[in-house]
């Protein structure tokens, strides 16, 4: 299957055929099934890789990718919309609105070279948070912004990956849940470089 996005390349999924639709104001909205996720636990627990994201692939040089990203319903402990980087099971990466085990909306973050380096974010009290991924040269940074305009600094990054295997999109998951409705709107791309990484901008 492949979607199209006003301004974007066309998608394609990631793993298996995802639940994938867009309105007419151009808002993606994902349904992931439950039980699914990305992760490469650290601890050496089973890796997980049944969630699927909506993508296209990563253009050389610099680029920004952000959206506003809510989920919608009841959530079940890491339940998250995010904006993700994948070149492959042991390769990738995701910036997240995700639900916390003490009931928090939070911005999470996965950077995974074999394993996953796992970190917690801003805790907010919205039902949105603006997320962003910039390729800066070679390396990556992950941002968040409340409003769209102001955009903290959350990490900068490197995958070990052939830049020809890697996508950029959107990601819905339930890992503990029965499913999972993220909603991604105020959709930007750009192929301009971040000047400063930590100026807010």
């Amino acid at each position: 299957m492949t979607l199209s996005l006003p301004d974007l390349p066309d998608l394609h999924w990631t793993g298996v055929e995802g639940d994938a639709r867009v309105d007419a104001r151009g808002a993606l909205t994902l349904t992931s099934r439950g039980g699914v996720d990305w992760t490469n636990d650290a601890t050496g627990g089973p890796a997980q890789h049944a969630a699927t994201a909506l993508a296209f692939a990563a253009p050389e040089g610099d680029f920004t990718l952000s959206a506003r990203v809510r989920v919608t319903g009841e959530r079940s402990t890491f339940d998250a919309g995010a904006l993700a980087l994948w070149s492959g099971p042991q390769r990738w990466a995701k910036v997240c609105n995700e639900f916390s085990p003490q009931g928090d909306s939070m911005v999470v973050s996965v950077v995974t070279n074999d394993f996953s380096d796992d970190a917690n974010g801003a805790v907010f009290a919205t039902d949105a948070v603006f997320l962003r991924i910039a390729r800066v040269g070679a390396a990556f940074a992950f941002h968040y912004s409340l409003d769209g305009e102001s955009w903290p600094f959350l990490r900068v990054f490197r995958l070990d990956a052939d830049s020809s295997t890697l996508s950029v999109g959107f990601l819905a998951q339930a890992p503990m849940g029965a499913g999972a409705t993220a909603v991604f709107d105020e959709i930007r791309f750009d192929r301009s470089s971040l000047r400063d990484l930590r100026d807010l901008s």
